[in-house]
């Protein structure tokens, strides 16, 4: 299996296809690499695609126990520059785009395009600080049945959640979900509820972006996505019809094939 040893963490990635172009995918808070599946099948026809998962989620590990979105902008920067010798696009969903922002703004010269997908440059609004924290708290202390519903009615969109003949899917992305470790997955999820804001920063970004977001996404509403548009100079908007804030696995085919079509613009 493939794990990258960095300065403070082990990471595991994984590689696929060939091709001029790479293109890095950053997973959104309680997945892992998997989340892009879809993509990567669809996309390592033509491109070289890096999926990997961050400090404390899926297989990879923090050395010095810190979670917090500066140790994972170092920590994803040192992975691109190991694995690449020239810029890449890359591709960050939620928490993955908190880290494609700073990637984008600090480090341009290792970033070609940048996608940020159900995200946001704001603080996690104070009314959500202190509800993800007994959440926390109680897969922290309990496991996960006591939140299962209250997790992936975040996660999802409506349209998903009500679709009978999606159920089976449903079931796949729950036990997907509940195998991250309880211990560190819960000091993940509070290096994200305690980030700072980086609105300031994001008059930076100059790197062609492209923001998608699910029309029906919970945590990061459309709002938030055009507030990025307004304040990132050379950015693309896109809503995305039947999504929530997991719209790579809802709606997986239009992701696709709106980043395919951006890298390749």
């Amino acid at each position: 299996m493939p794990f990258l040893t960095l300065s403070n963490a082990e990471y595991y990635y994984e590689e696929y296809g060939s091709g001029s172009e790479t293109i890095v995918f950053a997973h959104g808070l309680l997945w892992s690499h998997w989340m892009f599946h879809h993509q990567i099948e669809y996309l390592q026809k033509n491109y070289r695609v890096i999926a990997y998962d961050f400090r404390g989620q899926g297989k990879s590990k923090a050395l010095n126990s810190k979670y917090d979105m500066e140790s994972l902008y170092q920590d994803s920067l040192e992975l691109i520059k190991i694995l690449s010798d020239k810029p890449v696009h890359f591709a960050g969903l939620s928490m993955g785009g908190y880290i494609g922002m700073r990637l984008a703004a600090r480090s341009p010269e290792w970033i070609k395009k940048v996608i940020l997908m159900e995200s946001s440059s704001e603080a996690e609004p104070s009314e959500n600080v202190a509800r993800y924290k007994m959440l926390n708290t109680l897969v922290r202390t309990v496991g996960y049945w006591p939140v299962e519903k209250q997790i992936m009615n975040i996660m999802f969109g409506k349209t998903f959640l009500e679709d009978d003949n999606r159920k089976a899917e449903y079931e796949v992305y729950l036990r997907k979900l509940k195998e991250n470790n309880r211990a560190t997955i819960t000091m993940a999820t509070e290096g994200v509820i305690q980030r700072d804001s980086f609105d300031e920063e994001l008059k930076n970004i100059k790197v062609p972006t492209l923001i998608l977001v699910g029309e029906e996404d919970v945590p990061a509403p459309v709002e938030k996505s055009e507030f990025l548009h307004q304040n990132i100079e050379n950015s693309i908007l896109k809503v995305i019809p039947k999504a929530g804030h997991t719209g790579v696995l809802e709606n997986p085919e239009q992701y696709s094939f709106l980043i395919e079509a951006f890298i390749e613009a």
